[in-house]
């Protein structure tokens, strides 16, 4: 279905049902409480892996997809993501002893913008939360001078955490310049290859390598147009005239047509390159492990590429390489709440028949976690933007359609497999 036709058919929908954009006026819109003091238990976590270095990570990707797939989530499992925030207002990956008080050593953006996503996509963690707020401020003490994020506060900005902020903190705050005149979807732009680059990079993301430089790299490409569409900076949530064809910036006419991008046109862009590497990979993407120089395939980057391939407007593409995940990703992601997420979202995001019988993600997701309650009207949900005070636009304005469109979410987000960088 192209850009134009879904839009189009969001819109109808949304005018029919005008009178249900309050959320309070639907029985079924509104979630189970959180316990005001939390009290829980390790059963209360999705999975039953070591949560040490991705425990925050898993639970709020865990949420982010029951909640985007016609489910409230459980109040139980919210109560022990609000019980890892630390006082000042950040997440660690994981704390052990959540009556001892956290090492701000041990804090992250990405755990921090995760779980600020999964909070306000819950339903129960809204713009006048006192957690939210705590951890929009405490990002804001942490937003380096080019606008970025780094994984630990300190250093400097990568893509990837960028990336997973903008979509925790929504549109307006990603466009907000801070005191420097930067804002966060600058510094992610900085990261993008342009027209001084060679035609086949253009449009991707780069890392910066251990010289500074830096190399197209699908990891960030496929995380910062996550970040983009879960902050609705850019996908067919953004705009009614998005167009169905993808179009190249021409730099032979422009020698700065890069830089003059809106963030629909950005993640175009990047998606036009992120199609090319899922064609040359064979429909999906690869990557090399340690100690090793055969690619294999890259099942995490590759869920996440089809969301930002959706979003981006080459829908073909993200159907068709999520009907590669369909068939080949079952024993990659058992028993991993995040995998289970990554390919409940692209399915989402692809409008695409999940796996069936005992490979279906979803049903696999939710064993692993406190059960969540289904809505009774049995449709899918979003969460739209709602302006708020502060750095954070993005907040929980349900609506309920009977057509299923569901905006990726997840937001910019890492690779469940990937090591992550520690203190």
């Amino acid at each position: 279905m192209s850009l134009r036709r879904r839009a189009a058919l969001l819109v109808t929908a949304a005018s029919t049902l005008t009178a249900l954009a309050a959320p309070a006026a639907l029985a079924d819109t509104t979630p189970p409480a959180a316990p005001s003091t939390p009290s829980v238990t390790r059963a209360d976590l999705y999975g039953a892996g070591d949560p040490t270095y991705d425990g925050v990570w898993r639970q709020g990707f865990a949420e982010i997809a029951v909640s985007m797939s016609g489910y409230f989530v459980n109040g139980r499992a919210t109560s022990w993501l609000l019980a890892q925030q630390c006082a000042d207002g950040g997440w660690p990956s994981y704390r052990a002893d959540t009556a001892k008080p956290c090492d701000p050593k041990t804090e992250d953006t990405n755990a921090t913008g995760i779980a600020l996503q999964a909070l306000q996509l819950s339903g129960t963690g809204g713009a006048g939360s006192p957690a939210v707020k705590r951890g929009l401020d405490w990002l804001a003490g942490v937003q380096n001078a080019d606008g970025g994020w780094s994984y630990n506060p300190g250093g400097p900005s990568d893509p990837d955490s960028t990336a997973v902020v903008i979509a925790g903190i929504g549109a307006d705050a990603a466009r907000k310049p801070n005191a420097k005149g930067k804002s966060p979807y600058d510094a992610l732009r900085g990261f993008q290859f342009g027209c001084s680059a060679a035609p086949a990079d253009r449009g991707a993301f780069g890392y910066p390598g251990t010289d500074g430089k830096l190399v197209p790299n699908a990891k960030a490409t496929a995380d910062a147009l996550r970040g983009l569409a879960d902050a609705r900076l850019a996908g067919w949530q953004v705009t009614a005239t998005a167009t169905a064809t993808p179009t190249t910036p021409d730099c032979a006419a422009d020698p700065d047509a890069y830089a003059s991008l809106d963030p629909l046109a950005t993640a175009t862009a990047a998606g036009t390159w992120l199609s090319a590497q899922v064609t040359k990979g064979g429909g999906h993407l690869t990557a090399v492990t340690p100690g090793s120089t055969t690619p294999v395939p890259d099942y995490g980057t590759t869920a996440d590429a089809v969301v930002g391939l959706a979003n981006s407007g080459h829908e073909t593409q993200a159907e068709q390489t999520y009907a590669w995940l369909a068939a080949n990703s079952a024993s990659w992601a058992k028993g991993n709440p995040a995998a289970l997420a990554q390919l409940v979202l692209a399915a989402n995001a692809a409008h695409a028949p999940r796996a069936s019988g005992a490979d279906d993600p979803l049903p696999q997701l939710i064993a692993l976690g406190p059960a969540p309650t289904k809505r009774a009207t049995g449709a899918e949900t979003h969460a739209d933007e709602k302006k708020d005070d502060g750095l954070s636009s993005s907040a929980t304005t349900w609506i309920v359609v009977g057509v299923v469109f569901v905006a990726s979410a997840g937001f910019g987000l890492l690779l469940s497999g990937r090591k992550r960088r520690q203190p």
